[in-house]
């Protein structure tokens, strides 16, 4: 969530919108028409958030950090380059003769330093005096390479601006070269700094501390050893102290109030803290959220030395922190929200802190006001928000645009309570937009200046029109069009068909301060771009002004300007947004009733930016640029003081009332008046000047009154407000303690921040009403952390929470399912938790019962506590026919039956099967090879086996023997199994000749051991080398196992002989009838040799998919459910189909082979 600037983008508990990087921002977009202001965010305010970080979007009525250019190549309109270089900079005077000075002027530049022109007025301009201005250019020489640059105005009486150029090289993301620049002049002439005089210094970025604004942090680094240095200036730069660090500085944030507190984001994630500018540091935490850490505001609630920060957990998800820095010397953490909270969701603005958490597939927003407990926001019930952004929190009061679940690119306006808990609805439709670097912008701006005045674009039916409040939200209306142009001819635009409307975001460029520009020094003084018309034109942007707040409005371009206001309004500059080189300003020292135009400089320039004294309380402005896109940065320093010799006194003021569109003088509660200087009087506002001039307290009406929570306002009567079908008005709130009164709504609530006192009073309340002792309603048990699914042993944390109802006399029961029935206490007024453990696996019912004389509730939770998944393997039957039964089979360590959900993936099908059994049939209706998968989930855990099989047209299947001393030494693992079985086609496929790919062994799961042995037809196509054909094949095995000629060593002492099982009759594949010679498996004997153990327990197997391994212990047995008979089975040679598993070879051991 952010807040809402001019106009900037707000942020919600969702994906928080990313300033740019001060040592790396990303390119503009717009070439060079995007750039020029840039420099104007260093006049807006500085968030507590980020005090001082360069580079970022501040906040309203705080002054700004330095800001950091981009510069772009030109159009091929670019001017030409500078002739000549060096390494200082040169300042560049007019060659013209220059006039004298006027009358009254001060601080004039030097000869040969600067010159004197007079502008003359524009057309239209009434007789006056003309205008005396001064202006001088300098160049940076030496930069012309360097493509970003930083600029810092001090302010407060301060001559001081630094400027920072760098070599951003995009590629390697480092800062190659850099310049640092400073002036004490107001910008007339600059020198190059020696930060490390003897060394060659890169300057990545600085940071201004906003307490004192005289004391800077330089950021350094070294290109070939990586070090980074920081360089401590007390003095706005005239003298500089090295500091190591021990870890590389990301970003700075300086305390709002304390000038020697900072802290260190590290590119690790890591924040530390200093109380002493940086000489030492606190480690405070790890694994911290880029640009989600806020020291606290001081004076709401908390102690200067608080951090709010959003971090992970550890054990997984994030979490709100808060460290007590207590004078860096220690910390100690705490939180005020015990539970998860949304990753980037974490905000600090003004006295409130936000974040979202999600849980069981609900987001809910949370917000703190002044440090005290968190609470749920409420918004109406069946809002069902999808996002939700922070717009304002001035006056302790918050505003919130809600896209609702209807909602793709609008969103709703809501405003609270003074706690930010309850809201409700002020504007429907709010256009928003989606921007790459900066998230959702939403089309509100709140109008600096004048409290109360806010702007909104709505969108109704793919219309676009702009809308104005003088209340908060309470009353919006269109804008007046002017009855004339710019030129003075009817403008043929009347109401209600046609409005002025205004564009309220840059949408290609959210770099930039906007398009409407609204000043806290300068109230009633609106200007921006936009268009008459029924509704608001994307390409159209006509410049527009008022000087009464939105009442009268007048157009005064027919292009879009820059603008900057000097001197609290009393003189306003624009500088054309072009994107073509331009030499002209314009300003206005009548609030834009009549214009004058002023050649800034010689030679046509590229403008990057505008920059005026923080505050805007001066007359001296600097405009920053470049003649081509090789050239040097040039700064030109335009002063209008010698136009207004002397300070302003009472006569030279006039007064005037601020009204809302219907003529109505009493807004916020208030009769407001204010002053400004006459357009013939030529004086100086000064730094001390009020606009302000009276305010008187009016009786309350009507438009002072919002509905209130659960209310909306009538379509027929505006002044009317009615329940919501969901909220039952007269029903205590949900806080309401036995014992305790309680008054029930009418349905309005006063806005916050109004003064209003007497009048017509709707919120009225009748007698308090004693709050009943209700029944518990709304019981909900649950798990910190949402899962149900626990490892055994783990410890478990129970939460409780009630809705509704009395808890203070109601009594809890609970019942964790093992027989333990703790007795807590306070369990729902404190939020106790309920901590077990289980030792055992199973499912246990968790159940709470909260009963009052008024009532009862339960609510019940089956917790599942597993062991997790260890090893899975995939068994398949290796043949049969096509359209025949066969059965999968998914062998799982440990066992867990009942728990775990198999999903089988059964060839290209992206539908998974689903079964509580760890087995299923299915049937193969084509031939060629077909990959199974299968998944087991069983709580968290989840294990993955897949194998590829073969569907073929015909095969040969013989049954084998083992001796019955195997059985000692089967362990009755699959890896074992298959082991020995690729052993056994391997030693029959050296005897025979048969390719070792047309032969698979599978031994049976379980116990006696016994095998079948699965003979594949060749290949079609040019014979093999030793490959024989089906018979030949069937003859050869037969032979082999007759002459007793396959055995291996199983281990030392013992060698196993394989043979053909029982007496069988088999079909042959061509239908022909025939026999199996039949063999017994015979233990030759012991031999005195070593043998080698043929299973191996922990190998991995590179051919299927395990995540844990296998146990060999005999006693966890994996026995597929695929049992065969007390006997051994016997095989029919038959002419059918059948799938046959493919299996990766193994290594084969070196003797085997000889």
């Amino acid at each position: 969530m952010a807040p809402r600037g001019p106009p900037r983008t707000p942020r919600g508990p969702g994906p928080a919108a990313g300033a740019p990087r001060p040592e790396a921002p990303p390119p503009l977009p717009r070439s060079p028409r995007s750039r020029p202001l840039l420099l104007l965010l260093l006049l807006l305010p500085l968030p507590p958030a980020a005090c001082g970080a360069a580079g970022r979007s501040p906040e309203p009525g705080r002054r700004g950090p330095p800001v950091q250019l981009t510069r772009s190549p030109p159009s091929p309109l670019a001017g030409r380059a500078l002739p000549g270089g060096g390494e200082d900079g040169q300042e560049r005077g007019d060659p013209r003769p220059a006039p004298g000075p006027g009358p009254g002027e001060d601080r004039a530049p030097a000869a040969g330093q600067g010159r004197w022109v007079r502008a003359a007025p524009g057309t239209g301009a009434t007789s006056r005096a003309q205008v005396s201005l001064t202006s001088s250019s300098f160049v940076l020489k030496g930069d012309a390479t360097h493509n970003q640059a930083m600029v810092h105005w001090t302010g407060e009486n301060s001559s001081v601006i630094l400027i920072l150029t760098k070599y951003y090289h995009a590629d390697s993301e480092k800062v190659l070269e850099s310049s640092l620049w400073r002036s004490s002049d107001f910008g007339t002439t600059y020198t190059k700094l020696a930060i490390q005089p003897g060394f060659t210094t890169v300057i990545d970025s600085f940071f201004i501390c906003p307490a004192n604004k005289r004391k800077i942090l330089f950021l350094s680094s070294s290109l070939s050893s990586g070090e980074q240095n920081l360089f401590l200036s007390t003095d706005e730069a005239t003298t500089f102290q090295k500091q190591l660090v021990p870890f590389t500085v990301d970003k700075l944030i300086f305390h709002p109030k304390d000038e020697d507190k900072v802290l260190a984001y590290t590119t690790e994630g890591q924040l530390y803290a200093s109380c002493d500018l940086g000489r030492k540091w606190l480690l405070l935490h790890e694994q911290v959220t880029k640009d989600h850490v806020f020291w606290a505001e001081s004076g709401v609630g908390a102690g200067p030395d608080l951090v709010h920060m959003e971090v992970h957990d550890p054990a997984g998800g994030i979490r709100f922190v808060t460290a007590h820095v207590r004078n860096c010397s220690s910390r100690t953490l705490s939180s005020l929200f015990a539970g998860p909270i949304d990753h980037r969701s974490l905000l600090l603005q003004d006295e409130y802190i936000f974040f979202k958490a999600t849980s069981s597939n609900q987001t809910r927003y949370y917000v703190s006001y002044r440090h005290n407990e968190f609470a749920l926001m409420r918004l109406p019930k069946y809002a069902l928000p999808k996002d939700l952004q922070v717009i304002s929190t001035d006056e302790s009061q918050v505003l919130v645009a809600v896209q609702e679940w209807y909602q793709t690119d609008t969103y709703n306006l809501y405003q609270s309570d003074q706690r930010g808990v309850f809201y409700s609805l002020v504007l429907e439709d709010v256009r928003s937009s989606r921007q790459a670097e900066e998230g959702v912008i939403v089309d509100v701006l709140e109008v600096h200046g004048v409290k109360g005045v806010f702007l909104a674009n709505q969108k109704v039916n793919g219309k676009v029109m702009t809308l104005i409040t003088y209340n908060k939200g309470r009353d919006w209306d269109p804008l007046r069009p002017p009855s004339e142009d710019m030129n003075g001819k009817p403008t043929s635009c009347q109401p209600p068909d046609c409005h002025l409307h205004l564009h309220l975001l840059w949408a290609d460029n959210p770099y930039v301060s906007g398009t409407v520009h609204t000043k806290e020094t300068a109230p009633g003084l609106i200007m921006g771009a936009g268009n008459l018309g029924s509704q608001l034109v994307e390409y159209k942007e006509e410049m527009y002004i008022t000087s009464d707040c939105g009442r009268t409005w007048r157009q005064v371009f027919e292009e879009e300007h820059h603008v900057l206001y000097l001197d609290h309004g009393g003189v306003i500059v624009a500088v054309k947004d072009s994107s073509i080189p331009l030499k002209i300003l314009k300003f206005s020292t009548d609030e834009g009733l009549t214009w004058s135009t002023y050649n800034f400089t010689d030679t046509s320039v590229f403008v990057d930016g505008l920059l005026s004294e923080p505050g805007e309380e001066t007359l001296v402005i600097t405009i920053f640029g470049h003649i081509s896109y090789r050239s040097e940065w040039e700064l030109v320093k335009v002063d209008f003081r010698p136009s207004f010799p002397r300070p302003c006194r009472a006569e030279d003021y006039s007064a005037w009332d601020l009204t809302n569109l219907q003529g109505d003088g009493c807004l916020m509660g208030q009769r407001r008046s204010f002053r400004k200087r006459k357009a013939t009087s030529w004086c100086v506002n000064g730094r001390n000047f009020t606009s302000a001039l009276t305010a008187q307290v009016c009786p309350c009406q009507d438009s002072d009154f919002l509905c209130d929570y659960g209310f909306e306002r009538s379509l027929s009567d505006t002044n009317k407000c009615f329940a919501n079908f969901w909220f039952n008005p007269l029903a205590p709130p949900d806080d309401c303690v036995q014992g305790q009164t309680y008054t029930s709504s009418l349905g309005y609530r006063k806005v916050v921040a109004n003064l209003c006192q007497g009048g017509v009073d709707p919120s009225r309340n009748p007698a308090p009403l004693p709050c009943p002792l209700t029944p518990p309603r709304g019981l909900r048990v649950s798990i910190i952390g949402e899962s149900v699914a626990v490892r055994p042993g783990d410890d478990v944390l129970f939460e409780v929470r009630q809705e509704q109802g009395d808890v203070l006399t109601t009594k809890y029961q609970v019942d964790l399912g093992d027989g333990s029935t703790p007795v807590p206490m306070n369990l729902t007024l404190r939020r106790e938790r309920v901590r077990h453990r289980y030792e055992s696996p199973g499912v246990y019912r968790v159940s709470v019962r909260a009963e009052n004389v008024a009532g009862r509730d339960e609510a019940v939770l089956f917790v599942q506590v597993n062991p997790p998944l260890q090893a899975l393997y995939l068994e398949v039957v290796p043949v049969v026919g096509i359209n025949e039964e066969v059965n999968l089979t998914a062998v799982l360590l440990p066992l867990n039956p009942n728990l775990t959900v198999f999903y089988w993936w059964i060839g290209l099908s992206l539908q998974p099967l689903l079964s509580l059994n760890n087995s299923v049939a299915t049937r193969f209706v084509d031939t060629g090879d077909v990959r199974v998968t299968v998944q087991a989930a069983c709580g968290s855990s989840v294990l993955q086996a897949s194998k590829v099989v073969r569907v073929l047209d015909q095969f040969q299947v013989a049954p084998l023997q083992f001796s019955q001393n195997l059985d000692t030494y089967n362990p009755n693992t699959p890896e074992w199994r298959e082991d020995v079985g690729q052993v056994v086609s391997w030693l029959l496929a050296k005897e025979t000749g048969i390719p070792a790919e047309l032969l698979v062994t599978v031994i049976e799961p379980g116990l006696p051991t016994v095998a079948n042995l699965y003979v594949l037809p060749p290949p079609p196509g040019p014979s093999r080398t030793r490959s024989v054909s089906g018979d030949q094949s069937l003859v050869a095995v037969q032979q082999a196992l007759s002459a007793q000629k396959i055995s291996f060593p199983l281990r030392a002492g013992v060698r196993v002989l394989v043979a053909l099982g029982p007496d069988t009759r088999s079909r042959r594949p061509g239908g022909s009838g025939g026999y199996w010679v039949v063999a017994l498996l015979l233990v030759i004997g012991l031999f005195p040799v070593g043998g080698l153990m043929l299973y191996k327990f922990k190998r991995k197997r590179p051919d299927r998919t395990v995540y844990a391994q296998m146990h060999n212990a005999k006693e966890q047995e994996m026995t597929s459910p695929l049992g065969h008979s007390q006997g051994v089975p016997g095989s029919v040679q038959r002419n059918h189909s059948g799938v046959v598993l493919s299996i990766n070879s193994r290594e084969m051991h070196s003797y085997l082979v000889s």
